[in-house]
């Protein structure tokens, strides 16, 4: 065993990623894998283009966490790490927001993501596991607001119910790690700045003026926040906990 992989100590061990076939989700699977994780992928899409045991699943929905969960627990024993990376959010102005929207981004990122730690936490009880580790996906805008001067020409501005369920995913990593620190389970998040989707490219002027506001003068690759997540999931990290680890480029330095 090499250096590397004594210290974080991901081989076979059995990761969780909801969310999976995002585009963060996808390169959260990729890493884990190339750790010598077995990963375990699960979104609400029919099908999803990975190469990684699939579950399809609804974060909102109690029932279904606990049937995927049960169906892992019996396949490979239990549950190592679960990364809540599944999440949503809506772009229309605010004063046009539906209660539909509002409650569809809360119940998603919010809620989905403390049903899973429920879960998590139930299974990891029953299988009488010695540790763990959960690993939530917050937001650099659950942390600081979106500066509305960047979006110049780009439609998909950030919603405050967005920011508000990153915020409320942040606090929450908080409360358990706190809650959960006798049990031996490590919880903590990570928060990404302003990632390039090149499938669904941002406005030009909106590139332009988010890099200016950063001191890395750039954004974010989807393959850049992969090793906070890796860090804080793997045993290089056994001593952190309750932190949220912003990867922003600094931008929330000033």
């Amino acid at each position: 065993m090499n250096y590397l992989d004594d210290i974080f100590a991901l081989k076979g061990k059995t990761v969780v990623i909801t969310g999976a076939s995002g585009q963060l989700g996808s390169i959260l699977s990729k890493a884990f894998q190339n750790a010598g994780a077995v990963v375990i992928g699960t979104d609400i899409a029919e099908n999803a283009a990975l190469d990684l045991e699939y579950y399809k699943l609804d974060v909102t929905k109690k029932k279904e966490i606990a049937d995927v969960f049960s169906n892992l627990a019996k396949k490979h024993g239990g549950m190592d790490i679960l990364i809540n990376n599944a999440g949503v959010n809506t772009f229309e102005p605010f004063p046009s927001r539906s209660e539909k929207k509002f409650n569809w981004v809360m119940n998603v990122n919010l809620k989905g993501t403390f049903l899973c730690i429920q879960a998590y936490v139930d299974l990891f009880n029953k299988k009488k596991c010695e540790k763990g580790s959960i690993v939530n996906i917050g937001s650099v805008f659950g942390v600081v607001s979106p500066d509305f001067r960047n979006y110049t020409d780009c439609t998909r501005k950030n919603s405050e119910v967005y920011g508000a369920s990153k915020a409320g995913i942040i606090q929450m990593t908080k409360y358990f790690a706190v809650h959960l620190a006798e049990r031996n389970i490590r919880v903590n998040a990570v928060s990404p700045g302003g990632i390039n989707d090149p499938k669904n490219p941002q406005g030009e002027d909106f590139i332009k003026n988010y890099s200016f506001r950063v001191p890395m003068k750039r954004m974010a690759e989807a393959k850049e926040i992969a090793g906070a997540v890796l860090y804080l999931a793997g045993e290089s990290a056994s001593y952190t906990t309750g932190q949220n680890m912003v990867v922003d480029g600094g931008m929330t330095c000033w």
